[in-house]
């Protein structure tokens, strides 16, 4: 490189580059090295053209890698970065915008032969680079010095004693890039990695004083959300779709990011947001890599005990800490920037690690009296469920999970009232509570979950959400009540198709499944009289033989769907008998959580009780079932106290006469008359909920949960 503005096609002809390369050793106080850092380079504008400099820069990496143990160029290279970086701080206070420059090329021109580095060899390889040095004849061999960790530590210093200015962004954008590099060999390992150097630097070495200050700044840059400073301001003017700052540490990040997802694919980017705001968002990429290092035997991860740890600026309690690397933070700032930021997954993981970890985080995000701001990002993640990657559709319902497990957010989020949902289609809402909104969306995941993507245990996280919210539903709205109804109906009628197809796979089967798979929502109740026609009579001897021969009676009705009835001998077992397990568990799961909201508010839901009165007919098929039977018993009380007030009413009631003599009636209905039932879901049960949703979504082995190891 040099004094002119360099491109990707001359690098291999730049006189500088070769002189670096070369098999001659270059004097740290050569005028050299001026020349070759005094350059600026025209940045790659999209990932393609940042590969085609990587694939321009490798050759020459190679060359430097087989002639650095004669000349120990690269070594050189590092120290006169070093050399500068101990002067940084004070050419930021005088804004000596061209000794920043030259730090920058400097940092730039090392993090990329490191990037060719990290993919070409081992850290013990890397290490040896590191310290090769010319040693002049007739001269002894100094102390040895650590010439990597020393680099490392000097980069985080940078990171956290430089002010974040317009002439100090790309440096700084830069110094955060490095650490990513250094840390990438996980990209190019199989296995998790236990043992690195580098993290051993990170975790034992000089760096580990520095650990809350560095976990601290990068939350900083990511609350504070700079955006790339226009071009008056830095050396490197931004080119199109992002230019040198974003587009050649695209490929580091994102490929750092498939690895912290463990190969799933990312939601669709949001390019403006990464192209605008560089520095924020690898810094938070930076710090997740941190959170997840590995715990060495000897030394737990400081970085993820400095998240777990740290307390807002406002806490006044003089109560010490038991964590060494606890800090203090503005937890307004960082609530808002994490509301702002859910669009991207990195912003949803790092909100599920503050939540599940960091108590004062949590307990802070509860007590706010605008959960709507990070919730509603949440929401319409799950809503838009096709558009997301599976990664961020877990977080997001881990996240409430998390949220639901509190009775106070439970309560609040139904005092929190809505206007012109916009992204919510299915229906215009033009006022709805945040729970009411929560629960139609939670209930539109499972449907999807049931009809597409069939995942067993997401529709069974999906309802344990519920199932946590269900004792403290308030007000539910019509709709909301009208989904829990239908949904729940849906599956029953399904259960009763399943079951005639069992029972009767050649006679009744080809009408019951014609009309479930040709009618849609708006044909429920013909098939609902389908199927009370067909099967009425045999409910109760179906029920009563499925409790005691449950298990035989799937095994003759795979040997019936496999045996007389069918020519192919090898055909499989079709999903209705595969689903009936699954179908039951959803209806139980469902039936508990109206029970749950009639035993402890059912004043407050007269809505549910229309819908249910509506569909009363279905429930009552579904008394004498061995499986609901307990559940069923409060159902029976509420469906029989409030038609008999209806027929005392009268006939031909209009709808709001009928909702007068609910909620009346509701007030009039003996508490004792209802049955409590055991909690749907203790703690234990909620955490083993997500240990299975979390084993599922990853593919792992049993691990302890948050624990996602990078």
């Amino acid at each position: 490189m040099g004094a002119n503005t360099s491109r990707v096609n001359d690098l291999s002809e730049n006189k500088n580059l070769r002189t670096l390369i070369g098999t001659e050793p270059i004097s740290e106080n050569d005028p050299f090295w001026n020349q070759l850092i005094s350059f600026t380079f025209a940045s790659p504008t999209n990932s393609a053209d940042a590969k085609i400099l990587e694939e321009a820069i490798t050759p020459l990496a190679k060359n430097l890698v087989e002639n650095n143990p004669r000349t120990g160029n690269f070594g050189s290279l590092v120290r006169i970065f070093l050399n500068r970086t101990k002067e940084l701080k004070i050419s930021t206070e005088c804004q000596d915008q061209l000794f920043i420059w030259q730090a920058h090329n400097t940092l730039f021109m090392i993090r990329c032969l490191l990037k060719v580095f990290m993919s070409q060899m081992t850290e013990e390889e890397l290490h040896l680079q590191f310290s090769y040095q010319k040693r002049e004849p007739g001269t002894c061999a100094s102390e040895k010095e650590d010439l990597l960790e020393e680099m490392m530590c000097n980069l985080v210093h940078l990171i956290i004693e430089v002010p974040l200015l317009d002439i100090t962004y790309s440096i700084l954008f830069e110094a955060v890039t490095t650490v990513l590099v250094l840390l990438s060999s996980q990209l190019f390992h199989k296995e998790v990695l236990r043992d690195s150097l580098i993290y051993k630097y990170l975790m034992q070495g000089r760096c580990l004083p520095l650990t809350s200050r560095l976990v601290k700044t990068l939350l900083y840059n990511f609350i504070r959300q700079e955006k790339c400073p226009p071009p008056t301001t830095q050396i490197f003017e931004p080119q199109a779709e992002g230019g040198l700052l974003y587009g050649l540490a695209s490929g580091v990040a994102s490929g750092l990011w498939t690895v912290f997802t463990l190969g799933g694919a990312g939601s669709k980017p949001n390019p403006d947001q990464e192209q605008l705001l560089p520095l924020s968002n690898q810094s938070l990429l930076l710090l997740l890599v941190l959170a997840n290092l590995t715990d060495r035997p000897d030394c737990p991860n400081p970085y993820r005990q400095a998240i777990m740890s740290f307390k807002n600026t406002q806490d006044t309690s003089s109560v010490p800490s038991s964590h060494p690397h606890t800090f203090q933070i503005n937890f307004n700032s960082l609530y808002t920037a994490l509301c702002d930021g859910q669009r991207s997954d990195q912003a949803t993981l790092l909100l599920y690690t503050l939540l599940h970890q960091n108590t004062n985080v949590r307990n802070y995000m509860l007590s706010r009296t605008d959960m709507e701001n990070l919730v509603m990002p949440i929401l319409e993640i799950l809503y838009h469920v096709e558009e997301r990657n599976s990664h961020h559709v877990y977080m997001a319902l881990i996240i409430l999970l998390i949220l639901t497990e509190d009775d106070a957010f439970n309560r609040s989020i139904h005092e929190v009232i809505l206007k012109n949902i916009t992204w919510y289609t299915e229906r215009t809402l033009s006022e709805i509570s945040l729970g009411s909104l929560l629960i139609l969306v939670v209930i539109r995941t499972i449907q999807f979950n049931m009809t597409r993507t069939r995942d067993k245990y997401l529709h069974t996280n999906c309802l344990a959400a519920l199932a946590n919210m269900s004792a403290q539903f308030r007000c539910l709205h019509q709709y909301a009540a009208q989904r829990i109804i239908s949904y729940t109906c849906r599956h029953m009628r399904r259960y009763l198709y399943v079951l005639d197809n069992m029972y009767f796979p050649r006679s009744n089967c080809t009408t019951l499944e014609h009309c479930f798979t040709s009618l849609g929502d708006t044909g429920e109740e013909l098939l609902h009289f389908t199927c009370s026609y067909i099967l009425r009579s045999y409910a109760s001897s179906l029920f009563a033989l499925l409790s005691k021969k449950h298990n035989k009676v799937l095994e003759q009705a795979t040997q019936s769907l496999r045996g007389p009835f069918s020519s192919d001998d090898t055909a499989s077992l079709p999903d209705y008998a595969q689903d009936l397990n699954v179908i039951e568990e959803v209806i139980r799961m469902m039936l508990e959580i109206i029970n749950s909201c009639l035993a402890n508010s059912l004043h407050h839901n007269p809505n549910l009780v229309y819908a249910l009165l509506y569909k009363r007919e279905l429930f009552e098929q579904f008394r004498s079932h061995p499986s609901f039977q307990d559940i069923m018993q409060n159902l029976d009380v509420v469906i029989g106290f409030f038609s008999a007030r209806l027929e005392q009413a009268g006939s031909d009631l209009s709808v709001e006469r009928v909702q007068e003599v609910i909620k009346q009636g509701a007030v009039a209905l003996p508490k004792d008359r209802l049955k409590s039932l055991p909690l749907l879901l203790t703690p234990d049960t909620q955490w083993t909920f997500l240990n299975h949703l979390i084993l599922q979504t990853l593919c792992l082995p049993p691990l302890k949960l948050g624990e996602l190891t990078f």
